[in-house]
């Protein structure tokens, strides 16, 4: 039976931090239950003529071909548009842009570097706006990190997660995520790439969940999750340094040793092997990291489905 919830406000899915623990475990199960239809070959038409926009700033291969191939399989159509198709190129503002796409389609899903580009849009859409990646979070990533956590170990309240490398967009996600669903997360990163001033208040919010911790041995002790990420993400300029200042936070089966016997290693790739990540890890026992590219499939489904009210099927 399809339980929708048509009324209220717009349901737009722009961070973590917006939700309640309830609204995002209603999210995974969803995922779970489509995850589950999908392999027994089902595929429920819940979004049958309706029209998501698929707007991108930079390249994409999972945000997009998941969103893409997720729209499709509930029966709904994409539009995939980059900022130089559109009149954004021209200097439209996203307000404007916003107002009139929001005329045109039923959901937007954009991915874009400025934070703040994504609250210009949400703010003048009538239609619900997903952020599918800002250089500030990547919520729809992290949601699928959890769902493929808990597939394989059972539920994450409680468990040690580790976050080894630069301080980033998913990074921030997880601090979000933390205050909802009862894991602790230490972070071990070089001074250089630290947080910045408006995550660290974040974490400071989690009154004690989150711990920083410098040195990525002392970090990953008895890890049930250890997560990193690429050292050098789209529009770095400082490569080279980056590569020197973040050698010794690369993950390797010595610095595995040191996590929980039963942990598991995610990565929420692209992955440039041999930096952050030896191939022995990350092609290991321990990795998730395929599992966890599935997910980000069937969380966009559960993230379209709530955004359009549909909470059960």
């Amino acid at each position: 039976m399809m339980t929708t919830a048509q009324s209220g406000p717009l349901r737009h899915f722009l961070d973590l931090s917006d939700f309640s623990a309830p609204d995002l475990r209603r999210i995974l199960g969803l995922a779970a239950d489509l995850k589950a239809r999908l392999k027994a070959g089902e595929r429920p038409l819940l979004l049958k003529d309706k029209v998501l926009a698929m707007i991108f700033e930079r390249e994409s291969t999972r945000t997009r071909v998941s969103f893409d191939v997720g729209m499709r399989q509930l029966g709904g159509e994409t539009l995939m548009l980059t900022g130089h198709e559109m009149q954004l190129a021209r200097e439209e503002t996203l307000a404007d842009t916003a107002r009139v796409m929001s005329r045109y389609v039923d959901a937007i899903m954009i991915r874009i570097l400025s934070h703040d580009d994504l609250m210009e849009l949400a703010g003048a859409s009538s239609v619900p706006v997903i952020n599918g990646l800002t250089r500030r979070s990547h919520p729809c990533q992290v949601m699928a990190d959890i769902l493929t956590y808990e597939e394989h170990r059972g539920p994450i309240a409680g468990r040690k997660v580790v976050w080894v490398g630069d301080s980033n967009n998913v990074l921030a996600s997880w601090v979000h995520a933390t205050r909802a669903f009862g894991n602790t997360l230490t972070v071990s990163t070089p001074e250089e790439y630290g947080p910045d001033q408006g995550l660290l208040v974040d974490i400071e919010a989690t009154g004690g969940a989150v711990r920083l911790v410098d040195d990525p041995r002392q970090a990953v002790s008895g890890a049930d999750l250890v997560i990193t990420d690429t050292w050098v993400s789209m529009g770095d300029t400082d490569a080279k340094e980056r590569r020197k200042v973040l050698s010794p936070w690369r993950v390797d089966t010595r610095l595995m040793a040191e996590a929980a016997p039963n942990s598991v290693f995610m990565h929420c790739l692209p992955a440039h092997r041999g930096d952050e990540v030896t191939d022995e890890v990350i092609d290991g026992p321990q990795s998730v990291v395929f599992d966890e590219a599935e997910n980000r499939l069937h969380v966009q489904k559960a993230i379209l489905l709530w955004a359009f009210g549909i909470e059960e099927l």
